[in-house]
């Protein structure tokens, strides 16, 4: 008599949630709403209040500049609907009424004008790298100057560093969670900067969830954005770039292991590094 196999439970990745898993290994939205606030106050003497997050997902970014203070709001822009009704499931209604009343997420092109003019814009995660053309990028960054206040600014961050034009994988462990976070970059184009990219995780049971989200963008660097911007109409554009320092515990004899502070300075002068994000401010 053939002997059936013993039925197994789901894995943990086919359990998993990849929303969830994006928010505990890529956002950092406390920090963010920091910055943000701090750049405001540093280049204008004031406190922002309207927030517009572009590509903004799961609208976590949105619900945590609304939780930092009673009076502020957010303005959310995504395509997927699924995704921005995801956000409104898990992030808004578990925020409690007194933070989702001021949140106002539009599925929506994030080209299309909006009536609330604002006082910070974002586009966090590289996601305006999905415009590959200079030119539309350019229109991307109109777009953004027209719909902020006269005072407004526009913030986003971007990847870079010597290694950022490699075809590589680089894994990282994510504190208080059983899964190890991938970041595959996949493909590379250097003569249109195309760069196609996908986010892996693996879990403490083995198992995998490949590609649970996979970007095929334009790898643009600082020097374009800061023209762009300023071909835009943005009057000032500023580069916030994280200072580093060496690993603590390095033998002198072994090659320097530098790793981010977490502070971020206004500067044009930099030492590039294998992998880096910089924050991009430009002033409307």
């Amino acid at each position: 008599m053939a002997k059936h196999p013993k039925k197994r439970g789901a894995t943990l990745a086919q359990r998993a949630d990849r929303h969830v898993l994006y928010q505990h290994s890529v956002q950092a939205a406390d920090f963010e709403v920091e910055f943000f606030v701090d750049r405001y106050q540093e280049l204008r003497g004031k406190k922002p209040r309207v927030l517009r997050e572009d590509f903004c997902g799961t609208a976590l970014l949105c619900v945590e500049w609304v939780k930092s203070h009673p009076k502020r709001t957010a303005v959310g822009v995504d395509l997927c609907q699924d995704t921005l009704a995801w956000g409104a499931r898990h992030n808004l209604k578990p925020a409690g009424r007194t933070v989702s009343d001021r949140i106002a997420l539009h599925h929506a092109n994030v080209l299309d004008p909006l009536a609330v003019k604002a006082d910070v814009t974002c586009a966090m995660n590289f996601s305006y790298c999905v415009f590959k053309q200079r030119g539309a990028l350019r229109h991307y960054f109109e777009t953004v100057r027209a719909g902020l206040k006269e005072d407004g600014l526009f913030v986003l961050d971007l990847l870079g560093g010597t290694e950022t034009m490699s075809v590589l994988e680089e894994e990282r462990e994510i504190e208080d969670q059983d899964f190890i976070y991938i970041w595959d970059q996949a493909k590379f184009n250097p003569i249109t900067h195309d760069f196609l990219c996908h986010i892996h995780f693996r879990f403490s049971d083995g198992s995998m969830l490949r590609n649970a989200f996979t970007y095929e963008w334009r790898l643009w660097t600082l020097p374009e954005l800061r023209e762009v911007l300023q071909e835009a109409g943005f009057s000032r554009v500023h580069v916030y770039w994280e200072e580093f320092e060496k690993s603590p515990g390095d033998d002198d004899d072994d090659e320097e292991q530098w790793e981010g502070t977490g502070t971020y300075r206004d500067t044009l002068q930099a030492e590039n590094q294998e992998g880096w994000v910089a924050y991009i401010v430009a002033e409307a």
